[in-house]
């Protein structure tokens, strides 16, 4: 059984986004499809190895997800982390 779900959230371990907080879009066998509505929309995904990704115990339904929601979604979370 796959741990990665579509709707968690990752905060990246490796490479220049170090720390950077994404929502997962979809996955494979060894990578994950990262979108956080900025930068990385839901037309140009960050491809990541999973080995290279924390997972955040956060899961949302993105069904429906535009790119702001997602943006949206994870400044929310941030106001959360920082209380």
């Amino acid at each position: 059984m796959d741990r990665y779900k579509v709707g968690m959230l990752a905060r990246s371990k490796a490479g220049h986004d170090t720390g950077k907080v994404y929502v997962i879009i979809d996955t494979d066998d060894a990578y994950v499809y990262l979108a956080d509505g900025e930068i990385r929309t839901l037309d140009r995904l960050k491809k990541k190895k999973k080995n290279h990704v924390q997972l955040i115990n956060r899961e949302y339904d993105i069904t429906d997800a535009t790119d702001v929601s997602i943006k949206r979604l994870l400044k929310i979370w941030n106001k959360e982390e920082e209380k």
